[in-house]
């Protein structure tokens, strides 16, 4: 099946069917590479690479039964639950970041849903942190309609909440909430006039199809996400990873290709995994359109390479970080 050449000027599309991003797969990679190299081209410098921190501001106890996740009750990873951090530990974890060339910072904490009370302690985060000139990006759990607005009255810059994978997988991997509640996370945030952040996961013993539903799902929302998060699972603690194989490397460099074709304005980041690639292969997924990645040595609670040597392979790589302010 060939999948149609479009118009790299036209704005991006939201009438994407799972028969066109099916083809986009299934190019001959070459093909497949020349494509996505040539939108990410006209949308952005293709040796800049946006560069984010992220922390882990209230970690474990999470009640969500995500099978990924070692932050969750359900996983018996051994993992101690915290209390949220205090606001100036974070800011310290903040200028730290910046100084290594950060350009945004972002938060996660273990919660279903933030309580209104602990909201005010993030919100006093965010604007520290917008104080020092960077970007902000949280992630929370679900959130109601006010609790966005609240986020956006403290100057939040973008909002992050992963689709996960595909409506039809969703039901293996997660059982405590629907895919519909994170829709509606999605449009709070949205509503509330927040950047959103939303991507997924793979590796977690989906197919092809489910991957193609995982973009498809993403790419037809009402607007694209403004960054789009690609994962590979890590952690052999998870119940994820007891059925699932980890997925081959040149499969993962054509779902960051297929993500960069569908939604061409998003930054695409590296996320998750990095640390288990071979440089090859991210070489590769910055050819593919991935433009941002997270930098510091642990994702949450999941390693990520050190800063060497990502500085490393971005001279190697003649790649450089994009600088501040990023307007994804």
């Amino acid at each position: 099946m060939n999948a149609p050449a479009r118009d790299l000027h036209a704005s991006p599309r939201s009438d994407w069917t799972r028969e066109d991003i099916a083809a986009l797969f299934d190019l001959p990679f070459p093909e497949l590479m020349f494509r996505a190299a040539t939108v990410h081209r006209a949308h952005f410098d293709p040796a800049q690479v946006q560069t984010s921190t992220l922390i882990s501001i209230k970690t474990g106890g999470c009640p969500e039964d995500c099978s990924y996740c070692t932050q969750s009750v359900s996983n018996p990873t051994g993992l101690k639950a915290t209390k949220l951090m205090e606001v100036e530990a974070v800011l310290t974890e903040a200028r730290a970041a910046r100084d290594a060339g950060a350009s945004r910072f972002c938060m996660g904490a273990a919660w279903r849903g933030p309580k209104d009370k602990d909201l005010e302690t993030v919100c006093a985060m965010v604007e520290g942190v917008k104080a020092l000139g960077m970007e902000t990006c949280v992630t929370l759990g679900m959130l109601t309609a006010p609790q966005a607005v609240r986020l956006k009255q403290s100057g939040l810059d973008y909002y992050n909440h992963n689709l996960d994978t595909s409506p039809e997988f969703y039901r293996h991997v997660i059982t405590t909430r629907a895919y519909q509640d994170r829709l509606d996370t999605l449009e709070h945030v949205r509503d509330a006039g927040i950047s959103v952040c939303c991507g997924g996961i793979v590796g977690m013993g989906e197919s092809r199809q489910d991957r193609v539903g995982l973009i498809h799902a993403l790419a037809t929302l009402p607007a694209h996400p403004e960054s789009v998060p690609v994962n590979a699972l890590v952690g052999e603690d998870t119940r994820a990873v007891e059925s699932s194989a980890k997925i081959d490397p040149l499969e993962f460099v054509r779902t960051i290709a297929v993500a960069r074709i569908t939604m061409p304005k998003s930054m695409v980041r590296l996320s998750a995994g990095r640390q288990e690639m071979s440089e090859e292969t991210q070489a590769l997924c910055f050819l593919a359109g991935a433009n941002s990645i997270f930098c510091g040595p642990k994702l949450l609670t999941t390693p990520n390479p050190l800063a060497d040597s990502d500085r490393q392979l971005f001279e190697k790589l003649g790649l450089s970080p994009m600088k501040l302010p990023c307007t994804a």
